[in-house]
């Protein structure tokens, strides 16, 4: 099990396009991954393959997050959902 921790900086957050944009790229890999908003302490991990739990988690601009991989290709998947997220989503 791998994890890291970054902000989501992107204006809109993870809402409706980046939001499909990250569960597309989250699903190319066979582990599991979640997101969690670590601003909150009653947060709970949200599967990152699920767009209904990505949209419910409500993670804006500003949020910090952790994603953590866990299974045969969760470094290659860390790295690039991680990536994504700091990329901005191309916003």
């Amino acid at each position: 099990m791998v994890s890291k921790q970054t902000t989501v900086i992107n204006a809109t957050g993870l809402h409706a396009r980046p939001a499909s944009t990250f569960v597309m790229e989250a699903k190319k890999y066979e582990c599991d991954i979640t997101i969690k908003d670590v601003d909150k302490e009653d947060a709970a991990p949200a599967n990152a393959k699920s767009i209904m739990m990505i949209l419910a988690a409500g993670l804006g601009c500003g949020t910090n997050v952790e994603i953590t991989c866990d299974g045969p290709d969760e470094q290659e998947a860390l790295d690039a959902i991680v990536a994504l997220i700091d990329s901005g989503f191309g916003e």
